[in-house]
């Protein structure tokens, strides 16, 4: 009977590395296919940029995509992009800021793969999507596990639309489920749409007509109370760059609680690499 308990007591924890192990192999598996979907949705030749796409637009829309895309420019709307920075994971008291190492695909309006790793002594990686949230510890011990609500799918989609403002504008040319209006002469306000999915964001623009900042009310749980509710977010954008006819910063510095007295700064993100997939 000793033998047994001993020998059982051998096992489990190879059962349990084992089935961590399969959950780790299941995610990336996951992970390939969402990226693998997204860049390969249904595609036809491209358009090219004309100021006549956007001669209806307010004032400051039309400088918005007259700095972000050049005239002539194929209006590719996904990209791969490569990036470095910091992530925090501490509060905005401690950020416990971490050397981040990442990759996404963004192919707004219909989804973006985010996989991080936060190399270190115990290093954290893992991925955000459209439909779920995981992390890891040493690739193998979850830290973070969420997703498949219609509360996970909400906050995501204000999060990529946001980011497909200034990544990839192609994807935000006024259409159907696109209207843009004027704020004030620096300030204009897209409404995006997809499906029951709905996010209106707020551009500030300098001289040129490039975005500065975006800001939009954000379906979000992070908050004290760790409750789903509309909250300040926002990104400060600058060191733009013009990557195949498109100008883009290469720098952004995302908070919570944008510009109230909370706002506390957990991403900042310094890309590498901006590749726009042929359709």
């Amino acid at each position: 009977m000793k033998i047994k308990k001993r020998t059982l007591l051998y096992l489990l924890p190879v059962v349990f590395l084992t089935l961590l192990l399969s959950l780790t192999y299941s995610d990336s598996l996951s992970d390939e296919e969402e990226w693998n979907r997204l860049s390969n949705l249904p595609k036809s030749k491209p358009l090219v940029f004309d100021l006549k796409m956007i001669e209806d637009q307010p004032e400051p829309v039309r400088r918005f995509f007259q700095c972000t895309i050049k005239v002539g420019t194929p209006l590719l709307k996904v990209a791969e992009i490569e990036m470095g920075g910091q992530f925090s994971l501490g509060s905005k008291e401690k950020p416990n800021y971490q050397e981040m190492i990442a990759r996404q695909l963004l192919a707004s309006p219909e989804g973006f793969v985010f996989q991080m790793k936060l190399p270190g002594l115990l290093t954290v990686s893992g991925s955000d999507t459209g439909k779920w949230t995981r992390f890891r510890i040493l690739n193998i011990f979850p830290v973070a596990r969420m997703g498949g609500t219609s509360d996970h799918s909400r906050a995501a989609f204000g999060r990529y639309v946001a980011e497909s403002i200034f990544w990839t504008p192609a994807a935000v040319l006024p259409g159907k489920n696109i209207k843009w209006e004027e704020l004030d002469k620096d300030t204009a306000r897209v409404t995006i749409r997809n499906g029951e999915l709905s996010q209106e964001v707020d551009v500030v623009l300098d001289a040129n007509g490039c975005p500065i900042l975006v800001k939009f009310q954000r379906w979000s749980d992070a908050n004290p109370e760790k409750q789903f509710r509309f909250q300040p977010f926002g990104g400060r954008l600058s060191d733009f760059r013009e990557v195949g006819g498109f100008r883009i910063p290469f720098r952004v510095e995302a908070a919570n609680h944008f510009e109230t007295e909370e706002e506390f700064v957990f991403f900042k993100s310094e890309l590498k690499s901006i590749h726009f997939l042929q359709e």
